[in-house]
């Protein structure tokens, strides 16, 4: 989003408030540009390697974005097997689908497996019953946890010891075991430190782990080291040096190469990377209610539709498209649901008035996906800008749409 010298926001050449006035306000706005720029980012610092950039679905899972993605070269991360549906209806073939699920049913890993998708195990009771099902038969990838802690929330740190993700390199001998019992076909590793990472000698720490272990097993065709690449949400922010990355990669790759006799294939898994700068939750101000402790700014939207500040303590830049001239006031911006709904407390904006469109940035990773009918309130519209044009992705709901799955019962 740009300010014009016009002084008036656009996303490449609309007018916002004209998007607004088409789609209706809380609606989230996704540029595919930013998509664009972010995938070759990625391309770049690691040209040179064999690299496959599976994007991870769950942070937007819209079957427009899976399209946008492939139209990119991106192939796709799953985490469930209604995942995996959706990816294939954007277009994607079981090849190009990963599945890394956790905490699920050896059928539903089955499942996956009948549908050609490629499954990620991080279970060692799983492992052994995959074995047990499929022998050598059908390939897998193992998501180990090397016991390190990185990320910038505890909920969204997954490779430290207490996690649920991953088999713990304390059973490395056991893996193994299980691994020979059955002659596995494992060609694959893969790890997960955590989210918001910008710490690049702790990514490379993990890595250097699992090229290690790799050197244990005889078929390793690939390393699949996720993502969780820090994006900026505020000004000052440290993001994921990933060009400096790309090069400590190359140089642990190479040195793997030349002592395991073959060179692997890379892969990433990002989501918020990809997609986090691209989506704005634009909401209008409905109320404003002066108190002695702040000026509230009331809005048409709440945790409902973007649960990230209220759930991680999450920072989202906040502007005011409608006045983008007028000078700063501290406002605390809130929501409609009956929850204490806060995006931002006495937050310098430019004056907001009543009516006045706010943009919450950085709103496309984990906003929509993570959205509800809480407190029975419809989830909102989806626009996708491509080439100039703005596009409905995913139209807004109604309240049948928010009735539909209940059955009524006759007393």
């Amino acid at each position: 989003m740009e300010l014009t010298q016009a002084h008036t926001y656009a996303i490449q050449g609309i007018s916002v408030e004209k998007i607004c006035q088409e789609f209706g306000t809380p609606v989230y706005v996704y540029d595919a540009e930013v998509i664009e720029k972010q995938v070759n980012k990625l391309k770049e610092a690691f040209s040179g390697l064999k690299l496959r950039i599976k994007y991870a679905s769950k942070a937007l899972t819209n079957i427009s974005i899976l399209k946008l993605m492939k139209l990119y070269g991106c192939e796709v991360d799953t985490v469930s097997l209604e995942e995996i549906e959706v990816a294939i209806r954007a277009g994607f073939s079981p090849k190009e689908i990963l599945f890394t699920p956790n905490s699920i049913h050896i059928d539903e890993l089955a499942q996956a497996v009948a549908k050609g998708v490629f499954v990620n195990i991080d279970n060692l009771y799983i492992l052994e019953e995959f074995g047990k099902k499929y022998g050598n038969s059908v390939p897998c990838c193992i998501r180990m946890n090397p016991h390190i802690e990185a990320g910038g929330h505890d909920k969204i740190k997954t490779g430290h010891k207490e996690s649920k993700f991953g088999i713990s390199i304390d059973y490395a001998d056991a893996i193994v075991a299980v691994v020979e019992k059955y002659n596995i076909d494992m060609i694959g590793l893969h790890i997960h430190t955590g989210s918001d990472f910008s710490d690049v000698e702790v990514f490379i720490k993990a890595a250097d782990m699992l090229f290690d272990f790799a050197k244990r097993f005889k078929n390793i065709k690939l390393f699949d080291f996720g993502s969780g690449f820090k994006v900026a949400y505020k000004k000052g922010d440290k993001t994921t040096d990933v060009n400096l990355l790309g090069e400590k990669i190359k140089e642990a790759v190479k040195k793997f190469a030349s002592e395991y006799g073959s060179e692997p294939e890379i892969w990433f898994e990002p989501g918020k990377y990809l997609v986090s700068d691209s989506g704005i939750l634009f909401v209008k101000t409905n109320v404003l209610k002066k108190t002695p402790a702040t000026t509230f700014a009331g809005v048409d939207s709440g945790l409902n539709h973007l649960i990230r500040p209220m759930m991680y303590g999450a920072y989202h830049e906040i502007i005011n498209v409608s006045n983008p001239t007028a000078q700063h006031t501290d406002f605390s911006v809130v929501g409609y649901i009956c929850e204490t709904d806060t995006f931002a407390w006495n937050r310098p904006l430019n004056e907001v008035r009543e009516g006045d469109i706010l943009a919450i940035m950085n709103a496309g990773a984990y906003g929509m996906t993570m959205s509800s009918n809480y407190n029975s309130r419809p989830r909102p519209a989806e626009v996708l800008v491509y080439k100039g044009k703005a596009h409905l992705i995913r139209r807004r709901e109604t309240l049948e749409d928010v009735l539909r799955t209940q059955v009524e019962v006759a007393f």
